[in-house]
C-alpha cells in the first residue's frame, strides 16, 4: 500500500485561508501571493505540526554519536576528540574535523548536528575577529562563548543540535565554556561531550589532577577519547589532541584508534609487548 504524502503538497498559487480547510498558514493577507509561507502557524513548531498528521510518516528520529572532551589544568587547556560521524547505525565519515579553529587562541568542539555545529562556529570566527577590529583586542573566551550562547538561544526550538566546547586562553588565563542548542551556558573545568562521554568521563574522574604536566594532560585526554571510542560504537576513527597556552592553541597528535589500541593500550593492560609477524 502506497504512504499517502498528500499533506507535504503545497497548495496551488493564489489559495487563501478559505481554500485551505486542514492548513493554518502564517499568512499576512487573505492571498499568498507569489510567494508561499510553510504550513504552520510558527515556524518553531513546523516539524511537530507536520508530523502530527495522521497521515504523516513516523517523525525523523535523529541519532548522534561522538565523544568530545576538554578540561582545565595549571598549564592551559587541553582538547580531545574522535573523527567519527554516524547517519543512525551507519559510518558516514571516519575523518571528521570536529575541532573548529577559531582564531589562534580560541577553538571549539563539535557534537550533534556537524552542520549546525560548523556553521554557526565559524560563524562565531566572523563576529571574533570584528569584535578584534572594532576593539582593537583580542576577544575573550566568556565573550565568544556568549555571542554563540546568544546565537543558540535566539533559534532555541527551530531544531538546531549543538553541543559544543569554547576553549581559549585570554587576558584572565585559560577558559573553557559549554553551550548547546537548548540554550545552556556553562563555565567549568571539565567537560565531555557525545554518546560515549560517560566513558570519557570515567578516566577523566580518575585521573585527572590540576597539577599535571602538559604531556599528562595531553594523555589523559588521549586516553580518555581512547576508551570512548573502544566501548561507543558511534565514536572512533581519528582521536585528535589539542592543547591550548598563552602563545595559541598547537595540534599535539593525531593517533588512528586501532592503532592505539593493538600497539599501546592493549599491551599495556596485558604486559605484553606487542609481536609483528611477517
Amino acid at each position: 500500500m502506497a504512504m499517502d504524502l498528500s499533506f507535504l503538497e503545497l497548495p496551488e498559487r493564489g489559495a487563501t485561508k478559505e481554500s485551505l480547510p486542514g492548513l493554518a498558514l502564517n499568512l499576512g493577507s487573505e492571498s499568498c501571493g507569489p510567494f508561499m509561507a510553510c504550513p504552520g502557524s510558527d515556524p518553531k513548531t513546523f516539524n511537530e505540526d507536520a508530523f502530527s498528521n495522521p497521515a504523516a510518516p513516523t517523525s525523523l528520529k535523529f541519532a548522534h554519536g561522538t565523544t568530545t572532551l576538554g578540561f582545565v589544568f595549571d598549564h592551559g587547556v587541553v582538547i580531545a576528540v574522535d573523527s567519527r560521524s554516524t547517519q543512525g547505525n551507519y559510518i558516514a565519515s571516519q575523518s571528521v574535523k570536529k575541532v573548529i579553529e577559531i582564531n589562534p587562541y580560541l577553538l571549539g568542539t563539535m557534537a550533534g548536528g556537524a552542520a549546525d555545529c560548523a556553521f554557526w562556529e565559524r560563524n562565531l570566527g566572523r563576529q571574533a575577529r570584528l569584535h578584534e577590529l572594532a576593539n582593537k583586542k583580542r576577544i575573550s573566551v566568556a565573550a565568544a562563548s556568549k555571542l554563540l550562547f546568544n546565537t543558540l538561544y535566539s533559534y532555541r526550538g527551530y531544531g538546531l543540535s549543538v553541543g559544543t566546547m569554547i576553549a581559549g586562553w585570554d587576558h584572565t588565563g585559560p577558559a573553557l565554556y559549554y553551550c548547546d542548542s537548548d540554550g545552556t551556558r556553562l563555565k567549568g573545568n571539565l567537560f565531555s561531550v557525545g554518546s560515549g562521554s560517560t566513558y570519557a568521563y570515567g578516566v577523566l574522574d580518575t585521573n585527572f589532577r590540576k597539577d599535571m604536566t602538559p604531556e599528562e594532560a595531553c594523555e589523559l585526554g588521549r586516553r580518555a577519547i581512547y576508551h570512548a571510542t573502544h566501548r561507543d560504537a558511534y565514536s572512533g576513527g581519528t582521536i585528535n589532541v589539542y592543547l591550548v597556552q598563552e602563545d595559541g592553541w598547537k595540534k599535539i597528535s593525531a593517533d588512528d584508534s586501532c592503532d592505539l589500541h593493538y600497539e599501546r593500550y592493549l599491551p599495556e593492560r596485558l604486559g605484553t609487548a606487542v609481536v609483528e609477524v611477517d
